[in-house]
């Protein structure tokens, strides 16, 4: 995978989190994962990527942060998950995705997102077209990890 298809994730993490969830977030040291098959966190949002750029940005969060980050976006204390509570999580991996597929577009890289699927449980395994990149960010909420993993379609390589 390029990096510079990592690079609008990664700004997209800068611009929505301190608005959304009013905290900042530190930038983590960015690793590949080499398998293209690796174990979620305990919450995951995952959003497809279509067009020019193809694959899959997983958010993962553990249950802890993901419940923090629920309360905060909605100002309500949450304990447990519910409808709302995945919905707040998908929400924030859409708008997080929405500006990336943006920046990719505006890059010259033409992509569509699909509507966030929340994967909840420890272990479970999600498989990408390519290698993804983890970038970790800690916040005040707790960790986020932000896995990128995007291939050039056929179409504009061509």
């Amino acid at each position: 995978m390029k990096v510079a298809f990592l690079n609008p994730f990664v700004e997209a993490v800068f611009s929505v989190v301190p608005q959304v969830l009013s905290v900042e977030p530190k930038r983590g040291e960015l690793s590949l994962r080499h398998a293209k098959t690796f174990t979620s966190e305990d919450v995951n949002a995952v959003v497809g990527v279509k067009g020019e750029v193809e694959g899959v940005a997983v958010y993962g969060f553990s249950n802890e942060t993901a419940l923090k980050i629920v309360s905060t976006m909605t100002g309500t204390p949450y304990t447990e998950f519910d409808d709302m509570s995945r919905s707040a999580i998908n929400e924030l991996a859409n708008m997080i995705t929405g500006n990336a597929a943006t920046l990719l577009s505006n890059a010259g890289f033409k992509c569509d997102i699909s509507p966030p699927s929340l994967i909840q449980g420890t272990g479970i395994q999600v498989t990408t077209l390519a290698p993804a990149l983890l970038v970790p960010f800690g916040t005040d909420l707790g960790p986020i990890h932000l896995n990128v993993a995007l291939i050039e379609s056929v179409a504009k390589a061509a």
